[in-house]
């Protein structure tokens, strides 16, 4: 094999390959040696089939297979031996003279092809320990507690009848109706004892306003609206009629905070209702603390490192932004006009992202490659576990995917390993603390993340 340079621009590489006819021979000698014993054709016994009639039999198609064999090792061998490292996967090119490569694949001349490439750049890591970054840090604070759990009792309110009362805001009214469109009866327009919390906006507009004023035992005609962008075509804009009938009328009733409600949710009582609800929002802003510090710490990396980024990673980066972008508009039936830019305009912003998403990715690998950070097989474990509970019932599926689709680990991986990355350039900076509101936390980073 002879390896020749015939290009070298930036990151851009280009290599001729030349493999002698003498050892694509000896491949295909060896190939056939392989397979010999397993060929059966009509009038042979399995493995007596002369080598000779196999060659007249098989011998273009076993050519064919060393040739790619041949490429993929010696491309492979190619790029190990000058120690360079693709950004993806090499474009190889055989030429376009169809009489040369007859001449090789008949094992008369020899193989020769060209291989384009990208290499990654050479990545030369910042002294983290000079980044200066802050950390966010809020505490639980009073209000707030009290606001969680009045909002819990909010959501376990209990409900009771009082006859004769007229259907308000927030009662609860059991109910059988039966709808129809043009006086025509609709699927699914009807239904029996149904209990509807009046104000939530669980039916359609205007018939639980209609409602409204109603008491048990009384029967009404209610009109609604399906929404224009109702699911189902045939409902969707359309006035429809409910002959209603309320079966009962309840009033709500505030549950107070105290260890009997606690209790009735599973907790010991009402300390450690509030000592879980505590932990809960401790969590929340320990997060949001997190996700402000990641952004920082990411927007300081990609401002200390300064390197050319391989072309082809950048756009297949943007092609996949753009892709949702574009898709985005469509579903809403937009335009960039819509969002106050033009499509160029757009383009350059879109393209910066992708710039930065790669020059990020190239940081956080040379960090994780440098320092040995390496995703566990627990770890995948658990994140897949993770994975299969936000599907109940389909745990198996979910299993069965990661399994079978090339590159659904991955998805699982990479987030695993950037977060592991952090974790071990945090512990090099050590960022000032500084105690901030709750407020002053979310206002923070819904800042960073608009920016």
């Amino acid at each position: 094999m002879q390896v020749t340079e015939t290009s070298s621009e930036g990151l851009k590489r280009k290599l001729k390959v030349v493999v002698g006819a003498d050892e694509l021979g000896e491949r295909y000698t060896a190939h056939l040696d392989k397979i010999k014993d397993q060929v059966q054709l009509k009038g042979f016994r399995k493995g007596k089939v002369p080598i000779a009639h196999i060659k007249k039999v098989y011998g273009r198609s076993v050519m064919n297979d060393v040739l790619q064999e041949a490429i993929r090792e010696t491309s492979s061998k190619a790029i190990k031996d000058r120690q360079e490292r693709p950004a993806m996967m090499p474009d190889i090119s055989l030429g376009e003279n169809a009489a040369e490569i007859e001449n090789v694949v008949a094992g008369k001349a020899d193989l020769a092809y060209e291989m384009s490439f990208e290499v990654l750049p050479e990545v030369k890591l910042a002294d983290f320990k000079s980044l200066k970054l802050e950390r966010l840090v809020s505490e639980v604070e009073d209000e707030q507690l009290e606001k969680a759990l009045a909002e819990i009792a909010e959501r376990n309110q209990t409900f009771v009848s009082e006859e004769g009362r007229a259907i308000e805001t927030g009662d609860r009214a059991t109910i059988d109706f039966k709808g129809t469109i043009d006086g025509v009866e609709f699927e699914r327009g009807s239904g029996e004892n149904l209990q509807l919390v009046i104000g939530n906006a669980n039916f359609i507009p205007g018939f639980e306003d209609g409602l409204k004023g109603a008491k048990k035992g009384e029967s009404r005609d209610v009109k609604g609206t399906f929404p224009a962008e109702y699911p189902v075509a045939d409902l969707a804009g359309k006035d429809a009629v409910f002959a209603v009938t309320v079966k009962d009328v309840e009033k709500p009733v505030k549950s107070e905070m105290n260890d009997e409600f606690a209790k009735s949710l599973g907790t010991e009582g009402i300390d450690q209702l509030k000592s879980l609800v505590s932990a809960q929002i401790q969590r929340e802003l320990d997060q949001a603390s997190r996700m402000k510090l990641k952004r920082e710490l990411l927007d300081a990396l990609e401002k200390a490192h300064d390197f050319e980024l391989p072309p082809t990673l950048v756009e297949r980066e943007f092609e996949a932004i753009w892709k949702q972008v574009t898709d985005g508009l469509a579903r809403e039936n937009k335009s960039f006009s819509d969002e106050g830019k033009t499509e160029d305009e757009a383009k350059a912003e879109y393209r910066a992202i992708a710039e930065r998403r790669v020059r990020l990715g190239l940081v956080v690998g040379e960090i994780g490659d440098k320092n040995k950070i390496e995703v566990t097989q627990d770890e995948l474990r658990r994140a897949l576990m993770e994975q299969a509970r936000q599907f109940p019932g389909q745990e198996k599926n979910v299993y069965e995917y990661f399994e079978k689709t090339p590159g659904a680990i991955q998805e699982l991986r990479a987030p695993i390993f950037e977060d592991k990355v952090i974790d071990f350039v945090l512990e090099l900076v050590k960022p000032a603390e500084k105690k901030v509101s709750r407020q002053e936390l979310f206002d923070s980073l819904e800042k960073a993340t608009e920016a």
